[in-house]
């Protein structure tokens, strides 16, 4: 024979449990879409400025065309600032040269609108409007990411924002300025 109080806890048990139950259902039918899972980077870049400070990332993924680069810059006043891919995995600062110059296996001169060029380590330019993050999605077609001339060889890479603007033909870094902000590309998502 049960007491009043085995009854009772009888019943608050099986009403937490069907509470519960109703609780989960009611989640089930919310009508949200599932979270999107993104997929992990091939590589990515930490960007910091000469005080240590964060100042963005960039993800880089292989894709079918070479590799396609996900930027996002924070801290930056309105402007257009130069980007590039340098040849040396440092980023020493407070200027940053330990990175090297551009990214450039195959020998060509600097500049998207020089004739000889371009090296693969020239981007475009990173255009941040009033009041807001700079993002560019880049890409780097017939770009390798590893090996023989790729972006991870053995001195590895790193990711490069200017003061100012590239103007896309000067030899050999399209005069835009200092390095403010600089990554080193590390592989995967570490």
């Amino acid at each position: 024979m049960m007491t009043g109080s085995q009854h009772g806890g009888k019943a608050l048990a099986h009403g937490a449990m069907l509470f519960g139950a109703l609780a989960l259902a009611g989640c089930a039918s919310t009508g949200m879409p599932p979270a999107t899972v993104l997929p992990k980077p091939d590589a990515h870049a930490q960007l910091v400025d000469a005080r240590g400070a964060d100042r963005g990332r960039a993800d880089i993924y292989r894709d079918a065309s070479g590799l396609r680069v996900e930027l996002v810059a924070r801290g930056f006043a309105p402007g257009t600032y130069g980007m590039h891919i340098h040849t040396v995995g440092q980023c020493t600062p407070p200027d940053f040269t330990s990175a090297g110059p551009h990214w450039n296996p195959t020998g060509a001169q600097h500049g998207r609108d020089n004739p000889m060029g371009a090296h693969h380590g020239d981007l475009p330019n990173l255009v941040v409007e009033p009041g807001a993050i700079g993002r560019a999605t880049l890409q780097l077609v017939g770009t390798r990411f590893e090996g023989e001339g790729g972006l991870l060889d053995a001195d590895g890479a790193a990711f490069v924002i200017h003061a100012g603007p590239d103007d896309m033909k000067s030899d050999p870094a399209g005069n835009s300025g200092a390095r403010l902000v600089c990554g080193v590309i590390r592989g995967g998502t570490e």
